[in-house]
């Protein structure tokens, strides 16, 4: 087991939550953060270690931020309470919100001036993968920000890969698989709500397509939350806008054309629209279900 670390997770919602206990169970000491103090208080009774953020700041090796954007990103770093006067030199911020790669090199850039590494390091998995320590995780950033993250990746992810020497990469690749992960599950949702329409079940969709050709790991993970009429958010409607968002803001400066990416990013925002925001992605059927009249499980 490698030697233990002190760690603080800034950011305890799903994805986060289950990050902390995975630090956990590799036996570091492991401070957890959120804005819902009910969160922080169940972390702590799980084991987590006390103490306001800027009071165990100086006493970090590593702080892991698991915020929804880059301004809460921004804003826990260098906020009027933020880590950084607080960290010492050679302690290393992992930022794995989905922000723009321009927005990760200046984060870098600011943090390195002040003797702190910064490692440009979104995650993939979803809250499972998370709560199990098997998390992808796309990270870049300098050999120093790599060795010194290594115990919190160790603890908390599968696959590590490594695809740059500076920001910035990480979050280029996280652009990508947000893209066709919003595809997939708008797909998903337009594809099983067509079945509906040909009489085909939500229960028999999730059965037949999960064993052919046109699966995909988003289809056969959120498909089920439909069939079973459970909306609970695991991935919030509301992260869809945001992601698909920066993807077509860098599509844009690059004069690229993304026109699925749009027709997915439309179908998410008329969920927000109809107040599902803070329900579960796969609740982005709801939208076509309405448009064709058809009545989801666990509905009416």
């Amino acid at each position: 087991m490698p030697e233990a670390i002190t760690a603080a997770v800034v950011g305890l919602g799903s994805m986060g939550y289950g990050m902390a206990q995975s630090l956990l169970r590799g036996g570091h000491v492991t401070h957890g953060f959120d804005v819902v103090p009910a969160q922080m208080e169940r972390f702590r009774a799980e084991g987590g270690a006390e103490g306001t953020l800027a009071d165990i700041a100086g006493s970090l090796d590593a702080a892991m931020i698991v915020v929804l954007n880059a301004a809460q990103t921004e804003e826990v770093i260098f906020g009027d309470d933020g880590l950084l006067p607080g960290m010492r030199k050679g302690a290393v911020i992992i930022a794995c919100a989905t922000v723009p790669p321009s927005f990760a090199k200046e984060m870098e850039a600011r943090c390195n001036a002040s003797g702190i590494h910064y490692l440009d390091a979104p995650i993939s998995g979803g809250s499972v993968k998370a709560a199990n320590g098997q998390l992808s995780v796309m990270a870049s950033g300098t050999p120093e920000a790599f060795a010194a993250a290594r115990p919190v990746l160790e603890a908390t992810a599968e696959k590590v890969f490594e695809l740059g020497d500076a920001a910035g990469a990480g979050s280029a690749m996280k652009a990508v698989n947000q893209l066709l992960a919003g595809v997939h599950i708008a797909a998903m949702a337009e594809a099983l709500t067509f079945g509906m329409t040909q009489g085909v079940s939500p229960d028999k969709f999730v059965e037949v397509i999960s064993q052919c050709a046109g699966t995909s790991w988003m289809l056969e993970n959120r498909a089920p939350h439909i069939a079973a009429g459970d909306y609970t958010p695991h991935s919030q409607v509301n992260i869809w806008p945001k992601d698909l968002g920066i993807v077509l803001d860098i599509a844009k400066s690059e004069s690229f054309s993304a026109p699925i990416t749009a027709a997915a990013m439309q179908q998410y925002l008329a969920a927000a629209g109809m107040g599902l925001g803070r329900e579960d992605d796969a609740a982005v059927a709801k939208v076509y279900a309405r448009n064709a009249g058809l009545t989801l499980p666990g509905e009416g």
